[in-house]
């Protein structure tokens, strides 16, 4: 895995003024944008983005939108954002999209509730209204019960288990989510109220008790955005390395599916 090595001697005054000059002339300096941004951690990205608008009068994210395009502008502009923000701008995309509420409930469900409440406060800041409005506003039926209990979850963060409770809820999560004869009310309750500790227990207790994964065969082809959302919650609060793992294979798959694709098509 790669890892950021970041310059010890960083002067945001020298990076902030070559950051200027690639974007002076007739066409933006990519390369040195490149060079610059993505060798500076997040603390350093911080201090160039105060001390260019200090020098400049103008934020160094809206320069940046308006000098680069497409792909590129999209990795830049996240990667300049403290993670707060650019996970408001992540979620908002995604839910005007109306294409990929996996991102919604990623961030939902692998965040510290801390975490969490201050990508809320973000997107609040940034859009004028609520994530959990926009959610609501753009999701219907069980969906948007499932995304707005996520998004508006507040979990206690600690080790202790309820074994009973585990077993409880292990059948109503069996009940609902694979036998489709249980309440999806009720499974919804479950995963978007209790702490991540007691779910994990739960989850254990589902396996020994059915001897599978509850996330096993949850979804195919003909999966509805509902039963993907069920499926990427369990995953995430299950073992989100693990779930990660798994979307960045299939990712490297489709693009090699792709290359092969076009190769052929030449």
């Amino acid at each position: 895995m790669a890892t950021l090595i970041a310059p010890s001697n960083h002067s945001p005054q020298e990076d902030a003024e070559a950051l200027r000059k690639a974007f002076e002339g007739w066409g933006t300096d990519e390369k040195s944008i490149t060079v610059i941004l993505g060798h500076r951690n997040v603390y350093q990205r911080q201090q160039i983005r105060r001390v260019y608008e200090e020098i400049y009068q103008e934020d160094l994210v809206k320069r940046l939108e308006s000098e680069i395009k497409g792909d590129f502008e999209k990795a830049v502009y996240r990667w300049i954002l403290e993670p707060a923000d650019r996970d408001a701008v992540l979620a908002h995309v995604a839910i005007k999209s109306g294409k990929n509420y996996n991102v919604v409930v990623e961030i939902a469900t692998i965040l510290s509730p801390e975490e969490l409440f201050a990508v809320r406060r973000a997107y609040l800041h940034r859009y004028k209204h609520s994530l959990e409005e926009d959610v609501a506003a753009h999701t219907s039926g069980h969906l948007r019960q499932l995304l707005v209990g996520l998004a508006t979850s507040f979990r206690y963060v600690g080790d202790e288990i309820n074994p009973r409770l585990a077993q409880t809820e292990a059948e109503i999560l069996h009940d609902a989510v694979k036998e489709k004869k249980g309440s999806y009310e009720e499974a919804i309750r479950v995963l978007t109220t209790r702490s991540k500790t007691q779910l994990v227990a739960t989850f254990n207790r589902y396996r020994e008790i059915h001897g599978t994964s509850i996330s096993k065969k949850l979804v195919d082809e003909g999966s509805d955005e509902f039963q993907k959302a069920l499926y990427t919650a369990i995953r995430s609060i299950n073992d989100h390395i693990k779930y990660y793992e798994k979307v960045v294979r299939n990712s490297i798959k489709r693009l090699e599916l792709m290359r092969m694709h076009s190769l052929v098509c030449l």
